[in-house]
């Protein structure tokens, strides 16, 4: 699953799952673009994965920010000639409040952080891939989206729109060559989600390598026969 001479750009590669799969396509060949909000030790991360000169660079962006998301293609396109794969790994989950109790501002944070961010970056990324007939959309949405329980309206709802959004992509993508697909985690095993829950059972979690090893492939070529596919990767 090489990504030799591939360009990447990771929206959202500095959040719980992001260092996985930024050096996952590090280690596949790619030139990675990551999106970052506020200041971040650029030369520490490409130490830390032992990015050759080049391989490695950061943008910043608000990903629910329509004028700022397409700063990550664009920066793609002018330093790189080209974007090949674009990974949207921005979200987040908040639940436990019944629809009867459920404030409107905190179902639309939902929407806002995991099917908004998902819509823009799939936008930006579509625009710059059609004029080279290619790409690859890769989306994560959640096991979660696939039935709803008490207490996740927003999530679940969010998180089900996504495979919805991926499934259009790749209709109509596939005119131009480009794939879109999506990953249905279920519980990553995180540092952040082992503080919240510290008396599960971590063994039943997935490991974020197992995540970006996936995430690997569906931006490689080896994928290049799969569009419109909804993923489990539930551990």
């Amino acid at each position: 699953m090489s990504l030799q001479e591939h360009v990447i750009v990771i929206a959202g590669g500095t959040g719980g799952l992001g260092p996985a799969v930024v050096q996952s396509c590090l280690r596949a060949g790619a030139v990675v673009v990551v999106s970052h909000r506020g200041r971040i030790a650029a030369d520490e991360w490409r130490s830390r994965f032992g990015a050759a000169d080049g391989q490695l660079a950061f943008v910043s962006a608000d990903l629910t920010d329509e004028t700022s998301v397409p700063a990550l293609a664009d920066h793609a396109i002018q330093q790189y000639g080209r974007l090949d794969g674009w990974l949207n790994l921005v979200g987040g989950y908040a639940g436990g409040t019944p629809v009867a109790d459920l404030g409107l501002a905190e179902f639309e944070a939902m929407l806002t952080l995991n099917l908004r961010t998902a819509f823009l970056g799939s936008r930006a990324a579509f625009r710059a891939m059609q004029p080279r007939r290619r790409g690859s959309i890769v989306n994560v949405s959640s096991l979660g989206a696939l039935r709803g329980t008490a207490g996740h309206a927003g999530y679940a709802a969010a998180k089900a729109a996504v495979i919805r959004l991926t499934e259009t992509l790749a209709a109509e993508g596939a005119p131009y060559g480009i794939r879109a697909n999506v990953v249905l985690p279920g519980m990553i095993d995180t540092p952040a989600n082992r503080a919240a829950m510290p008396e599960a059972d971590h063994a039943t979690w997935v490991a974020p390598e197992d995540i970006a090893a996936v995430l690997v492939f569906l931006l490689s070529d080896a994928a290049r026969a799969v569009s419109g596919a909804s993923l489990p990767v539930g551990g």
